[in-house]
């Protein structure tokens, strides 16, 4: 069995949660996806993306107050 075998990197991760790579770069530098990084490259363990997928809603934050700014800038 290979060393890294259980484990995905950023893009493989962002194609499991449906979401950009940087985003799933962004979890890990936050802590909220536990996640290893050696040299350059973010490793995720299987069982650890398996149980964060479960709860993780993705969200549109930026967009949703470039709305907000626009509407109350209309009024």
């Amino acid at each position: 069995m290979a060393p890294l075998e259980d484990y995905l990197n950023v893009i493989e991760a962002a194609r499991r949660l449906s979401v950009h790579p940087e985003t799933v770069k962004r979890l890990c530098r936050q802590g909220d996806l536990k996640a290893t990084k050696i040299h350059n490259t973010w490793l995720i363990r299987r069982t650890v993306l398996k149980d964060f997928a479960v709860s993780y809603v993705p969200r549109r934050g930026a967009r949703k107050k470039l709305i907000k700014a626009e509407r109350q800038r209309e009024d």
